[in-house]
């Protein structure tokens, strides 16, 4: 529920969160095979419950709007993306920024069931073709622990500007963000042994320091577009020294004149792994609190010690229907680390990411997949999804005898507005 009254706005969200049927012997008895789909991943988050079912306060926000109206000033619970603080009114732009930007480090979990919020104050300040974000807050539980009212000793401080140039043909942004975890009664999932992780209680603190430039330029009957993304770190990871980098640059051409307006996509992401087990130094990159998804839309991995060159298909078959597939070629950058998945923090049993080891593989998978998303109605939308993993060399020494895997799914979503009033939304 949302209303406007004047220079104030507010926003109440409560959702019902609900698996059902969850399997019972979808966790391996293998330590290294771990949980087995997603089945398993919310049936052991849930203290082993087949059925688990909770009411949570999902947001729930006040906002001031200053005279000028890009400056707001908003607190409580509430979701948050990076690399989403200003809406470009250029089409290309605002599908790269929405796709291939946002939620990288900071996002709402938005495929999983409990999702992610945080409780904090955020301030925006902006003009035309400019835009200053700053946010504090901390981590709610939820994602795949359906009881998504609780807070996490895990926060963070985020600061970023970006500006529109060239005509609203390209965006640059410049981001730094703080990031503390003060659960230091959980181990920590790192390729150290575990003998010396079940000693490491101390505090993680990472800062990241990065950018990203977008571009969308006209060619005749084409857009050309491009995209540079990139992000240091530096920190501790616990007892140990933490410093960690990733990049992507990704480009694309859509021929505008088709009448499907085909846009084909490729783009190449390198994160850095871990070689030394040993050397009190973590080099990992941190992925921290993203919606993972967004860039494994077959979530078995992320972007933590992570190599991935991809090509993708993008067409409008008319103005209801959305098609894609993309096929990407996976490698773990360091063959001395780990396999690594999940979105960070989200309970206060286990530590957010999970692990397994490369065994001194670098050869993790291919992966292709294919999704249509059809507006049915101004409030009724479906979309189906499938994919399958092409496991190579990391997956089959830990699953020797099916190195594959698929994942899909169909999605029915009806949206409910009612208007409450005049200033109401």
């Amino acid at each position: 529920m949302t209303q406007r009254i004047r220079q104030w706005d507010y926003q109440l969200e409560i959702g019902q969160s609900a698996e059902l049927g969850l399997p019972t012997d979808a966790v391996s008895p293998v330590a290294a095979q771990g949980q087995l789909g997603l089945g398993g991943t919310y049936y052991a988050a849930n203290n082993n419950n087949s059925n688990p079912v909770a009411a949570s306060f999902r947001q729930g926000f006040l906002r001031y709007h200053f005279q000028k109206e890009p400056n707001t000033l908003r607190v409580g619970r509430f979701e948050f993306f990076d690399g989403q603080e200003i809406v470009p009114k250029n089409s290309t732009l605002l599908w790269v920024q929405t796709n291939r930007v946002g939620h990288r480090l900071i996002g709402n979990f938005g495929f999983s069931n409990g999702q992610r919020s945080f409780d904090g104050i955020e301030g925006k300040l902006g003009g035309k073709t400019w835009n200053l974000t700053a946010m504090g807050g901390r981590a709610t539980q939820g994602v795949f622990n359906m009881n998504a009212n609780p807070e996490l000793n895990v926060d963070v401080q985020y600061l970023a500007y970006t500006h529109v140039l060239a005509k609203q043909r390209v965006i640059v942004r410049a981001f730094g963000l703080g990031y503390h975890d003060g659960r230091t009664g959980l181990t920590k999932t790192d390729n150290r042994s575990a003998a010396a992780r079940a000693l490491d209680h101390k505090n993680i603190r990472i800062g990241t320091f990065g950018g990203n430039l977008l571009a969308a330029v006209p060619a005749g009957h084409t857009t050309v577009d491009f995209l540079l993304w990139g992000a240091g770190q530096v920190g501790s990871w616990g007892v140990q020294d933490h410093s960690a980098g990733a990049i992507a640059v990704e480009g694309g051409l859509r021929f505008d004149k088709v009448k499907t307006t085909p846009w084909v996509r490729g783009g190449y992401l390198r994160s850095t792994g871990d070689n030394n087990a040993t050397d009190n130094k973590h080099n990992t990159f941190f992925q921290v609190l993203p919606t993972p998804r967004i860039y494994a839309r077959f979530p078995f991995y992320n972007s933590m010690n992570s190599t991935d060159s991809f090509v993708q298909l993008i067409e409008k078959p008319s103005k209801r229907v959305d098609l894609r597939s993309d096929l990407h070629f996976l490698k773990l950058t360091s063959a001395s680390d780990f396999w690594y998945q999940g979105g960070g923090a989200f309970d206060n049993k286990v530590f957010g990411y999970t692990g397994r080891p490369a065994n001194n593989h670098s050869s993790f998978s291919s992966l292709y997949d294919i999704s249509a998303d059809i507006t049915l109605t101004k409030q009724l939308s479906l979309g189906t999804y499938y994919a399958h993993a092409f496991g190579k060399s990391v997956v089959s020494a830990i699953y020797p005898t099916e190195g594959g895997a698929n994942y899909g799914y169909f999605e029915l979503n009806y949206r409910l507005q009612k208007v409450l009033g005049g200033h109401s939304h």
